[in-house]
């Protein structure tokens, strides 16, 4: 009794919660190989590019395997002047496949009269990746969806023929318009030394009937390749019950963190993206335009196809019946589960945000009033993502980087495992209380996933939980005592890996890459959980380390704090192999990219591209910069630099961010009730007469401020900014504050821009996250502005000697 008091005094511990053993059969190796039932084009190219090749679990390249990461950035919504340094961004966050729309109603702003000058310049485009080693991924539609009007079909063809369908009317104008966009990238495919890997057929595809169905999709592959779109890759979108011609193209999946199409005003029931899958590679509403009740037939495809994605959320759009907002680790957590479910390419929608152009004075985004399903921003298409609208570089980056910079360095031996099921699964997804995990294994060795993140949703912490592993040889159970993994934690650990013949039997942290240096490879991994990593190797490979460690069953096992101080691992046969843990706030700060003929790692809180025999660092606000390279280089800088060990420092002067004076022109009239209605039977944009009821302000952004940005805090229902008559930008309030870019608009400043905000009623039937919804008075409506703040990006360049 006195020992039960004394306990409950907290006098004495405790007894330590049990300890939980998960198990997973991982010993059976994966499928055959086979590729004769896929029918693609060229793989092999000239030059120093190599062969693309795909087989029934994943793509190759000169026969090796690889899990390249592919982003989504759209050439017509970006300015051709900035095309150049944003590839470069998108590079160095380790993205090796661009993947873009040509837009079609983007592209031919009347009828019969194909565009491709200036920020249309898809051969530019093409070029630029080709310079910098960038894949290409070319997203033809001709229904690309996208946010755009019509899905990017223009006008005249809708008006005049019957769109998606063998309606030869239809295909005419097609034809018209593919020989248009062949024109432009003749010469850059990949079998002729360029950087176009792929052609995707369509989008979201699910119709079926007289001229449509898998016999639409295979005419428009026929007609790609007669026209001359003869590529290593055709694929299709393979989710919301898609139809296409097994063998001639493959399934892309995708998955969102929320689901801005919905019409619910709720938060959404948990995400299936956040649970692992062993039966069903497809995800649930993607929002295509189309509804099919029919089984997709990608369902049926996964034993000859390789799990490929092209949508996975890099973040989400804010559309205005629905305005969620993301976190880094909503984002990271499901990119994790994803490649602990099997996926073997890495395809974001969107990486890098961007701004929709104006056609003959409007603009063409989709709205519920011209059939769309969605009423998003005229200009603004932000996305949330890892490179925003205006090339800024968002936290999100910093939580996706450490996958990149995995898969570069060791894609190719993940590439061949399959995921394997563990023997207690979740019961579903609201199931936020037994453990997520999966192993994806070749059946000798693997990578043990774990998330236990879910938007929006308290996870059960899983405390004194240890994993066994069942491979062809052994059993592995791991660590060498149970950890408790917090609700929020999402990672992965490596299960018999090689690194340069020291064989890693596990180890508590995740791997990030592998560098050389003249003392030989450095391997580099990530602290995952709170305090020690726990290293274990076999016994028969590595003789000793360069810190205190044990011999425990076979293996040689050493704790260790994170620390950026690699770690020697003597061989058996006497050779060193070196591995680094970073702390995870570390891997967050990661940049891997070549400087000076060697890839380097980069630790900095700046933004960061790499640029031949430059390194290019950007930070909005401060003015001290701090980075560490590995291995160490010997650098020049644009400003006075100090080096202490591995850190070099700089301080670079500049204008100060401030607030700009602001003055009121209009006050708010009473907003609208907003209108219902629609394809979605929900919340409609309000129609431009509405507007009537916006608050104005006016300013002056100064000349001097183009390197720099404006930041916006406002509260309201639409935001918009002008200069005179012209449109700038815009967007649907979400809580955050509105930043705009002023590089973009340099031959603007100086003179007077003009705010409007449309007041949100508080009876607004829309979506807003709760940290937003606070804001908003319980009655009557909000149109206010807080501040207008200038903000400027200061640079350091570090140049290799």
């Amino acid at each position: 009794m006195k020992r039960l008091a004394l306990a409950a005094a907290g006098l004495i511990a405790a007894a330590a919660p049990a300890q939980t053993v998960v198990q997973v059969e991982a010993s059976a190796p994966p499928p055959a190989l086979r590729s004769d039932q896929l029918h693609m084009g060229m793989g092999m190219g000239r030059g120093p590019g190599g062969t693309i090749g795909v087989n029934n679990l994943y793509l190759t390249r000169d026969g090796r395997p690889f899990v390249p990461v592919m982003g989504e950035f759209h050439f017509t919504r970006t300015p051709a002047a900035e095309w150049e340094e944003e590839l470069l961004k998108i590079k160095a966050a380790g993205v090796t496949i661009v993947s873009t729309y040509a837009i079609w109603n983007q592209l031919e702003l009347a009828p019969g009269r194909l565009d491709f000058t200036g920020n249309r310049d898809l051969r530019h485009f093409a070029e630029l990746c080709a310079r910098h080693g960038l894949m290409l991924f070319l997203r033809p539609g001709p229904w690309a969806h996208a946010e755009a009007r019509f899905g990017g079909i223009p006008d005249w063809v809708v008006a005049r023929t019957r769109p998606r369908s063998d309606d030869p009317a239809y295909l005419a104008e097609v034809e018209r318009f593919w020989r248009g966009l062949y024109g432009q990238v003749q010469g850059l495919l990949w079998k002729d030394g360029g950087p176009i890997v792929g052609v995707q057929i369509e989008n979201e595809y699910n119709l079926t009937g007289e001229g449509r169905g898998r016999q639409h999709i295979a005419t428009l592959k026929a007609l790609a390749r007669r026209i001359g779109f003869d590529v290593p890759l055709y694929t299709v979108t393979g989710w919301d019950h898609t139809v296409y011609p097994r063998g001639e193209v493959l399934p892309v999946m995708g998955g969102y963190v929320d689901e801005p199409w919905s019409a619910k005003t709720v938060p959404l029931p948990p995400k299936e993206n956040y649970v692992f899958r062993f039966a069903s590679r497809v995800s649930g509403d993607l929002g295509a335009q189309t509804q099919s009740r029919a089984r997709g037939d990608a369902e049926d495809d996964t034993a000859d196809t390789p799990f490929l994605g092209a949508e996975y959320g890099g973040g989400v759009p804010v559309m205005y019946r629905r305005r969620p907002i993301v976190s880094p680790i909503d984002i990271a957590a499901a990119v994790n589960t994803q490649l602990g479910s099997g996926v073997n390419l890495l395809g974001y929608y969107m990486f890098h945000g961007g701004a929709n152009p104006l056609a003959n004075g409007r603009t063409l985004e989709e709205t519920q009033d011209s059939g769309g399903y969605n009423d998003v921003p005229a200009i603004g298409y932000d996305f949330q993502a890892p490179l925003g609208q205006y090339g800024e570089v968002n936290p999100v980056s910093g939580a996706l980087r450490p996958f990149h910079y995995f898969l570069a360095a060791y894609g190719d031996r993940l590439a061949t495992m399959t995921a394997r099921a563990p023997a207690v699964q979740p019961g579903g997804n609201g199931d936020l209380a037994t453990l997520r995990w999966s192993v994806r294994s070749d059946g000798q060795r693997g990578f043990l996933f774990v998330n236990n993140h879910v938007r929006q949703q308290a996870m059960a912490t899983q405390a004194n939980v240890r994993f066994q592993v069942k491979l062809a040889g052994e059993t592995v159970t791991l660590p060498s005592r149970g950890v408790t993994v917090p609700g929020g934690a999402s990672f992965f650990w490596p299960v018999e890996m090689d690194l340069d013949g020291a064989r890693l039997a596990w180890a508590t942290a995740q791997p990030l890459t592998r560098l050389e240096e003249a003392g030989g490879p450095i391997h580099v991994l990530a602290a995952t959980l709170p305090g020690k990593v726990e290293l274990a190797f076999a016994g028969d490979t590595v003789s000793r380390l360069s810190v205190p460690s044990r011999r425990e069953g076979g293996r040689v096992i050493a704790e260790v704090l994170p620390s950026r101080r690699a770690i020697r691992v003597t061989l058996a046969n006497g050779r060193t192999v070196r591995l680094a843990v970073l702390a995870a706030a570390d891997a967050r700060r990661a940049w891997v990219g070549d400087l000076a003929g060697r890839r380097r790692l980069v630790l900095t809180a700046a933004e960061a591209f790499f640029d031949r025999d430059r390194l290019v660092l950007r930070q909005r606000g401060a003015e001290r910069f701090e980075v560490a390279i590995f291995p160490a280089a010997d650098v020049s800088a644009s400003t006075p630099l100090s080096h202490g060990g591995d850190i070099y420092r700089a301080t670079v002067r500049g204008t100060a961010a401030a607030a700009l004076p602001v003055r009121q022109v209009r006050a708010a009239g009473e907003a609208p009730p907003v209108r219902i209605g629609g394809p979605a039977r929900a919340a409609m944009q309000p129609l431009p007469e509405a507007h009537r009821a916006a608050a104005a302000w006016t300013f002056t952004v100064p000349r001097t401020a183009a390197a720099g940005f404006l930041e916006i805090d406002y509260r309201g229902d639409i935001g918009r900014l002008f200069d005179g008559a012209d449109m700038l930008d815009d967007a649907f309030w979400d809580g955050r504050v509105w930043r705009v870019g002023l590089k973009r608009f340099a031959d603007r400043l100086g003179r007077p821009w003009t705010l409007s905000v449309l007041p949100l009623r508080s009876d607004a039937p829309i979506y807003l996250d709760e940290s937003a919804r606070r804001q908003v008075p319980a009655s009557g409506q909000i149109a206010e502005l807080r501040s207008v703040r200038l903000v400027p990006e200061r640079e350091l360049v570090l140049t290799a000697r």
